[in-house]
């Protein structure tokens, strides 16, 4: 639409619309029934308008919803401010990566003070040679209310960088090309792609991938070549919907990959690196179930998959046929250990795996024996972090801890020696010792065992006292990390206990843990989220009355399900972008994501998925009864879930709910899914969820202040 009609018919909308006495009156949303029947069943949406982001209509809508959650938030502006502050006082205002070495640079990250986005540079040879900027993320954001820079790649002789720009937060990326030798910037002509960009080895041909415009479904690699005009030539074309594609290098540099994956099947092409006009071969045909990755170092091809394997093993091959037959044994299958993920070198093998819901990082020397590096905390997060040479003794990984900030070691893999290369600021007065983490076991109704990790100030634990926040996600096979905040550190202080439940749908405790909370099994990743907020009320753990429920994007989902299933567990959620319109969604093919995730969440055209889907779908079950203080958050350009998700739910939570507490919508008008993009600035939103909570845990007299 033209902008200035736009502008022109939104105005028009808004002195149609009824004048508010004040931002305090909750928006009454308009009702337009669409229906929609299928297996015999008609649902009835009264906010389906809702979808187009081009209305005006839709618009002021929204800008209301954020007039009236500013209103109702406004005792909290103070205590935000403060929160802000805090927050943001903790961040080390010139943060600087750990330099790795690659190729004969030293490369790195830092940010300046004041300053919302990293700048990229490199030192060539050694750390002690003057720094080269490669890109300032600051300079290129001037002027921008979004942006995002994302998918940097260096050519192999040093002298080219590629890289994406957002300045939407739609995921929809514009390529640049930076000449590193003169500085010059040259627009590469591509537009609306991903950010997934990789060189060949002859430095001048590069492969990207492009997006479905409607779906946004990565599903082309296309060759661009540099400087010669040649139009760009499309390579490889997914064409099953329920696939996306993607290209990267292997370790060893030997070969150019192409991935192909959806959520129970992968498939890869490769092609030597140094012939990127060559033909790609196939690795190993796909197969229905079969979930497998590759990567080439020393002279071999080490495979981890779910072949006979339902907590994956690890496998090799040789020689130029990689088909299946050919592969051999690394690392076995084990019933008790799933094999996340693996990093080869010429001498060692790393495995990471996740036994008991906790991460261990395995190496085994080429001619030695597999051992542990091991870990102190209760519960943590330790993961293989940037190891991009293949002949190297060194192991770089990360650990962090509930109480511990995320830090980075070298690993000497034949002393097993560790030096600690840098450990995340925390400005201020933390004390790391003021703190204690704890990972408990919640029994599920099922009698199933549900992992529980905690923390919260030692000096102020009051046992069966203390407002709690239990946060989970418990989809995709994603395990939650028992990650360090700082940011957290402002409700720690005030006396709150923070709890991860690692509920099924995770993969925790290995491949099983996830199906057992995907598809026909969905509801246990709900009700184990339920019944680890009772546990932490039972043991004690959790005020009772002050029991508060966080999630995010599929997390969301878990909450908008939870708070119709069990609404008097919780005094307050907060669902951040969630995804709660989940049968129609699953049934509109042009809306991002649906098409591949029928495996995660079912296909509702098959009409045992339409119903089990629709028992839980947080929009659809929306009830006449009370539902607890409810916060919910979205970003207009969201590619992942759509902001009329949480827009539709919110004014059918207001219609339905019998009881006075606050509906709550914020929409971020200038983002997608992740929120606002700085560093600094994305800690706004930070603290007016903790303000949410302080206010309902009766902590806004307390403002700035901590017991």
């Amino acid at each position: 639409m033209n902008r200035s009609l736009f502008v022109t018919a939104l105005a028009a909308v808004a002195l149609a619309l009824p004048a508010a006495a004040d931002d305090t009156v909750p928006p009454d949303a308009a009702q337009k029934p669409h229906e929609m029947t299928l297996h015999g069943d008609t649902r009835v949406d009264p906010y389906y308008w809702m979808n187009d982001r081009e209305d005006p209509e839709v618009i002021a809508y929204l800008e209301a919803e954020n007039a009236y959650a500013k209103a109702m938030m406004a005792d909290t502006e103070a205590l935000q401010d403060d929160l802000f502050e805090e927050i943001v006082g903790r961040i080390d205002p010139t943060d600087e990566s750990v330099p790795y070495e690659f190729n004969g640079y030293w490369y790195y990250t830092r940010y300046e003070d004041g300053l919302d986005y990293p700048i990229y540079c490199r030192k060539k040879g050694s750390l002690e040679a003057s720094e080269e900027v490669m890109v300032n993320a600051n300079e290129l954001a001037e002027g921008t209310s979004y942006f995002s820079l994302s998918g940097l790649s260096v050519s192999s002789d040093n002298e080219m960088i590629a890289f994406g720009i957002d300045t939407v937060g739609r995921r929809k990326y514009t390529i640049w090309l930076k000449d590193l030798t003169n500085g010059e910037m040259i627009e590469s002509g591509i537009v609306d792609v991903t950010s997934n960009l990789v060189w060949a080895e002859d430095a001048r041909v590069l492969f990207y991938t492009a997006k479905d415009d409607e779906t946004l479904r990565s599903h082309q690699v296309w060759r661009h070549e540099v400087g010669t005009g040649r139009d760009d030539v499309l390579i490889f074309e997914e064409t099953d919907e329920t696939f996306s594609c993607y290209v990267t290098k292997t370790k060893s540099r030997d070969y150019l990959v192409i991935g192909s994956s959806q959520t129970v099947e992968d498939e890869y092409r490769i092609l030597p690196a140094n012939d990127p006009m060559g033909e790609w071969s196939l690795f190993e045909p796909r197969e229905r179930g079969h979930e497998y990755s590759i990567d080439h170092a020393d002279d071999r091809w080490v495979i981890r998959t779910n072949w006979d394997a339902t907590n994956f093993r690890l496998m090799e091959v040789r020689g130029d046929d990689t088909t299946r037959k050919n592969w051999t044994e690394l690392v076995p299958h084990r019933d008790d250990v799933m094999i996340e993920s693996f990093d080869v070198f010429q001498d060692f093998l790393v495995v990471r795996e996740r036994k008991g819901g906790l991460p261990h990082i395995v190496i085994t020397p080429k001619n030695g024996t597999r051992y542990e590096i091991e870990f102190d905390d209760p519960t943590y997060s330790a993961w293989t972090t940037t190891n991009l040479e293949v002949d190297t003794e060194t192991l770089r990984f990360g650990y962090m801890s509930m109480t511990t900030p995320a830090t980075t070691y070298d690993f000497d893999m034949v002393t097993k020696e560790r030096e600690l290369k840098k450990q995340t600021k925390v400005l201020g007065d933390f004390d790391p010792s003021n703190y204690e983490s704890q990972y408990l076991w919640a029994e599920a109704r099922d009698g199933t065992k549900v992992p529980v990790s905690l923390v919260y100030r030692k000096d102020m634990l009051d046992r069966g006292k203390n407002p709690t926040v239990l946060y989970a996600y418990g989809s995709y096979g994603s395990s939650s990390w028992a990650s360090f905040s700082s940011s957290r550190l402002s409700l720690l202080d005030r006396g709150f206990v923070w709890a991860i439940a690692h509920i099924r749908g995770g993969q925790e405790l290995g491949r099983q843990w996830y199906e057992d909370g995907k598809l026909l099994n969905k509801k246990n990743t709900f009700t184990d989220f339920i019944d680890c907020a009772r546990f932490l009320k039972q043991e004690n753990w959790a005020d009772p009355d002050r029991t508060y429920g966080y999630g995010g994007s599929a997390g969301g989902l878990l909450v908008g399900a939870v708070v119709n299933m069990a609404p008097q567990e919780f005094d307050g959620v907060i669902a951040a972008v969630p995804f709660v319109d989940v049968v129609t969604t699953m049934l509109d093919e042009t809306i991002p994501l649906t098409t591949f995730e029928w495996d995660e969440w079912g296909n509702p055209k098959d009409e045992v998925y339409y119903d089990y889907m629709l028992s839980y779908s947080p929009y659809d079950q929306v009830t006449a009864q009370d539902y607890p203080n409810i916060l919910i958050t979205a970003g207009l350009h969201d590619s992942q879930v759509q902001y009329f998700e949480p827009a539709k739910w919110t004014a059918k939570l207001r219609d339905m709910n019998t009881s006075d507490n606050m509906i709550l919508f914020y929409c971020n008008m200038e983002a997608g899914h992740g929120g606002a993009s700085g560093r600094l600035s994305r800690q706004k939103e930070t603290a007016r969820n903790y303000a949410f909570f302080l206010k309902l845990a009766g902590e806004i007299d307390a403002a700035a202040m901590k017991k």
